[in-house]
């Protein structure tokens, strides 16, 4: 301290001695003759003052360091833990067979104009995710009690027979169903539509979407029923199933 304060105003004697008092202070010894001093007053409040100015500094220092750390760990996908999100799913379709028809049973008695349930999902592409909600074997399984938007979309896709004649399907039928500790599913959602096609039209096409917020408790189940699995599966952005929960 005495050479910055030497940098910044000359000494006197009466400073320089009174520097030299502190330095030969021992720990418990008085202070009268520092406090009579008027000088000595001085000197002691500016070394305050400049001890004061250069905590004030590594202070600053020292917070921009770890503001400027923070942010290049972000940048550089280095993100800190932290805990899980809101529960939520988007499932996208995988190849379906028609032959999948007869294991539905284990989904329980469905709708007859909805009696496919989808069991074959995608829960862990770039178009996917899961996050608190359980996925297996076609079902969303709610871990936390709350409510919960529920959405789904279908791609419909008629193939012609080789015959030039369109598959007879009088109508296209997507349903949402709900699980929970009673032994049969209940229907939470139904779209429907009928279509008709030009004969001469390589596929017909068509969407369903619906949605709709519902109460679930903590391990309730849902899944998607159609009427035909002649549906499309090449393109993850037109059929996907999904859930998530809404503070309300």
């Amino acid at each position: 301290f005495p050479l910055q304060l030497k940098a910044q105003a000359p000494v006197s004697a009466e400073e320089l001695r009174c520097l030299q008092v502190l330095n030969q202070q021992q720990e418990g010894s008085s202070l009268e003759e520092l406090i009579s001093n008027q000088s000595c007053l001085k000197l002691a409040n500016t070394i305050k003052a400049y001890v004061a100015t250069v905590t004030e500094n590594v202070l600053r220092r020292s917070a921009v360091k770890e503001a400027r750390r923070s942010y290049f760990n972000t940048s550089e996908g280095q993100v800190p833990p932290k805990t899980a999100g809101k529960p939520s799913a988007h499932l996208t379709l995988r190849p379906q067979s028609l032959a999948q028809g007869g294991n539905s049973k284990r989904f329980g008695n469905l709708s007859q104009s909805c009696r496919h349930a989808i069991a074959r999902w995608e829960d862990s592409t770039i178009h996917s995710h899961l996050q608190n909600i359980t996925y297996r074997d076609g079902r969303l399984q709610v871990n936390q009690a709350g409510k919960y938007y529920v959405y789904s979309q279908i791609y419909f896709r008629y193939p012609s027979d080789r015959a030039g004649a369109r598959v007879s399907v009088p109508q296209l039928v997507q349903c949402i169903n709900w699980k929970t500790s009673y032994s049969q599913p209940i229907l939470l959602l139904k779209g429907v539509g009928t279509k008709c096609w030009a004969p001469e039209a390589d596929y017909g096409l068509h969407a369903l979407y619906q949605g709709g917020l519902f109460e679930l408790k903590a391990g309730d189940e849902l899944f998607v029923s159609v009427s035909s699995l002649a549906i499309d599966y090449n393109d993850a952005a037109a059929s996907y199933f999904g859930a998530f929960r809404l503070d309300l």
